[in-house]
């Protein structure tokens, strides 16, 4: 399954919907929690192609149907830039820069190949394995480094 990504920040939002449209008929419900990570991630790495490279983008996902063996759930996003996906160190106040790290943090594993002109970042989370989370106050955090972390 694939989605045409223009290089507009718009787009983003309709990558979400478009994902989770497809989720139905994969045995991830909407509420469980792999499905939310999943969202997330395609709203990180389509914000990454779409504000860091202003060209056009395809969105590709892999979701193993409900009778499969527990195989990943394997997002890809392919452009036409050939700068590599460079993570950021940023301070406490800065408002972009910690998507990779996001990714990182979320995905069981992730990484990108250049493709012809351009380049593929692809993330992948283990249905079988439950997602990384903390508990505090009763809300699930997720965990990256070993900290749990909220967006306010």
């Amino acid at each position: 399954m694939q989605l045409e990504i223009r290089p507009d920040p718009a787009e983003v939002g309709r990558a979400r919907r478009w994902a989770r449209s497809r989720l139905a008929g994969s045995g991830i419900a909407a509420d469980d929690p792999l499905a939310e990570t999943l969202i997330l991630l395609v709203s990180e790495l389509v914000t990454n192609a779409v504000v860091h490279t202003g060209c056009p983008a395809v969105l590709r996902l892999s979701l193993p149907g409900a009778a499969a063996e527990p195989a990943p759930v394997r997002l890809e996003v392919a452009d036409l830039s050939g700068r590599a996906p460079v993570p950021r160190c940023v301070d406490g106040d800065a408002t972009g820069g910690r998507g990779l790290a996001l990714v990182d943090g979320l995905a069981d594993r992730w990484g990108w190949s250049p493709e012809g002109a351009g380049k593929r970042i692809w993330c992948e989370l283990d249905r079988c394995t439950p997602p990384r989370t903390a508990r505090t106050c009763g809300t699930a955090l997720p965990v990256y480094g070993g900290l749990a972390y909220e967006a306010v």
